[in-house]
């Protein structure tokens, strides 16, 4: 698999290396490190969000894979952040095969992370955009290492808030899970201004003014994104407080404020 070498841009700032920065990575750059220092200025808990985030996707792959599925689709990847999908996944069965997709080119340059899989499964990585469904179904890459006619686990962690069109946000997600089999399960979180309105709306304007474009959304938006699916228990709930792991993972779940979190969380299972 050959690329041509990615235009960084580090001038200015990029969701992914924000992202990094806001989990403790060192993949940013000085205009990625304003812009999150301009969000934390606002939102100092953000650093909450991300992190229940990210464990809310551990939690819900593992999930998934417990149920049998040995294959995903992980789109928006971002900059890898140990453990990755695969490493959860594998982890319950390693055997299992994942397909990363990002169209960003720093997602690019950390591809060779992804490609670290246990020996008895998979992983391949495909450069390509959310908005072409499509393109990222027919890619050889993908066809070459997951089977469409059984079922995939497809993994949208925080990136659907970015497609600032309902509509083409709700098209997506049909075109995409109509294309797999039955028994596959879509995994998903979105950010929200429903727990904390005026914060969140002044959020909003400093995405703006860093160059995101950024839609938040709430319960009713993601049920409508979800509809035809089968949503699992507890439904489409505050993430952290999704299947929390035993005790301890219950009492870290009633620490967290949903104000701080500030984003749903849902697996739902086509039939």
């Amino acid at each position: 698999m050959e690329y041509d070498e990615p235009d960084l841009a580090t001038e200015r700032a990029h969701s992914a290396r924000v992202y990094d920065y806001m989990l403790g990575g060192k993949d940013n750059y000085a205009a990625d490190r304003a812009a999150a220092e301009a969000i934390l200025r606002l939102w100092p808990a953000v650093r909450i969000a991300a992190v229940a985030n990210r464990s809310f996707m551990h939690r819900a792959v593992r999930f998934v894979a417990e149920q049998g599925v040995t294959q995903f689709l992980d789109i928006g990847t971002g900059i890898p952040t140990e453990p990755n999908l695969h490493q959860v996944v594998q982890s319950v069965n390693p055997t299992c095969r994942v397909v990363y997709v990002d169209k960003d080119p720093l997602v690019l340059a950390h591809a060779a992370a992804f490609m670290r899989s246990d020996p008895r499964g998979r992983t391949a990585y495909v450069q390509a955009d959310l908005r072409e469904p499509a393109a990222i179904l027919s890619s050889p890459d993908l066809r070459d290492v997951l089977d469409t006619d059984r079922p995939i686990g497809l993994s949208m962690i925080a990136l659907l808030h970015f497609v600032t069109d309902d509509d083409e946000a709700r098209a997506i997600i049909a075109s995409l899970t109509g294309a797999l089999a039955p028994g596959s399960f879509l995994v998903l979180t979105h950010g929200t201004d429903e727990f904390d309105r005026e914060r969140m709306q002044a959020l909003a304007e400093v995405f703006s003014g860093t160059g995101f474009d950024y839609r938040f959304r709430g319960l009713a938006d993601l049920t409508a994104m979800v509809d035809g699916l089968d949503v699992v228990e507890p439904g489409i709930v505050p993430l952290h407080t999704w299947r929390p792991d035993g005790p301890r993972g219950e009492a870290a779940a009633r620490a967290l404020d949903r104000r701080d979190v500030a984003g749903y969380g849902v697996v739902a299972r086509k039939s």
